[in-house]
């Protein structure tokens, strides 16, 4: 029975290689806010209203769709767009979505094993080229059905992004010796020398993943930077936010150009994350009441 399944496989794989191929999966994602709060070690001054209203803000500016389209080697990734809202400030909204790593139309070409984005960070716009990510994944016989597709388990262990604030965290309690020497040091400052604008939180490095790709669509593509798994992956849970395929399209009549993004200054993404820290820095100066600062400087 096993073997009848592997050529049924097999089949499947070579009619799919055999014809040109094209697709579109929609993504639809949710991100826990009380996880990110409690990362954050919440806010004893709020009240239980209040906090229900932040998360509620949070949860309306995570909860986004977005739409992948592929071919055998390539894809392009983006948000899906709507109109604003009347009253909403899109600027503030593209300017967030930078800082949570999202923005912009991601291309990865996996025969390649590179990958291109074009982000918008504060009216400047980067064009991201470098090498594709390599994930080790752990692939299991665990099975899910997403839809009408038998999807399979695998994890891995991955690098966070450092300008995505929700792989971030106030670092652990101190005991009460530590804190006052802190705030001598901290009261020691001269007001017009730089601060650490991560002296309060630190970086969750890493984080394991769960992955449920399906070998029916025998393509190596996913949402967002991930791929590398034998069939195209449907739902990815990073223990924050998960993006579950809600929406697959295989060979529509029309057909959607697939090629990379090519507005915007060349940078790395190592680069690019440099500029987004160091901007944020600037911020936390010019908004953290220090004198002698005057506005943040250009890129």
């Amino acid at each position: 029975m096993k073997k009848i399944a592997i050529v049924l496989l097999f089949l499947i794989s070579v009619n799919f290689y055999a014809q040109e191929f094209q697709g579109t999966a929609v993504y639809e994602s949710k991100t826990s806010t009380a996880e990110i709060m409690k990362n954050f070690g919440g806010n004893r001054e709020i009240t239980p209203e209040m906090q229900k209203n932040i998360e509620e803000r949070m949860k309306k500016m995570f909860e986004k769709t977005f739409i992948l389209n592929f071919n055998k080697s390539a894809s392009i990734y983006k948000e899906e767009e709507k109109l604003d809202a009347p009253g909403q400030d899109g600027g503030r909204g593209r300017m967030m979505s930078s800082m949570m790593g999202g923005g912009g139309t991601e291309y990865k070409n996996v025969k390649e094993k590179m990958y291109a984005v074009d982000k918008e960070f504060f009216s400047k716009e980067f064009l991201i080229k470098d090498s594709l990510p390599t994930y080790k994944w752990q692939m299991g016989s665990e099975t899910k059905k997403i839809g009408d597709y038998t999807c399979f388990k695998a994890t891995a262990v991955v690098q966070t992004d450092a300008t995505d604030f929700r792989n971030f965290r106030m670092r652990g309690p101190k005991n009460d010796e530590n804190k006052e020497k802190e705030q001598k040091a901290k009261d020691s400052v001269n007001a017009t020398k730089k601060t650490n604008f991560m002296s309060d939180v630190e970086q969750i490095k890493e984080k394991t993943i769960t992955a449920w790709y399906c070998p029916e669509i025998p393509i190596n593509q996913g949402p967002d930077k991930y791929w590398g798994l034998p069939g195209l992956i449907l739902e990815v849970n990073d223990g924050t936010t998960v993006l579950l395929c809600s929406k697959i399209v295989l060979n529509s009549k029309e057909k959607v150009d697939i090629k990379t993004p090519t507005k915007g200054k060349k940078v790395t993404q190592k680069e690019y994350d440099d500029i987004v820290k160091k901007k944020m820095e600037e911020m936390r100066e010019m908004y953290g009441g220090q004198r002698g600062q005057g506005r943040g400087r250009g890129f």
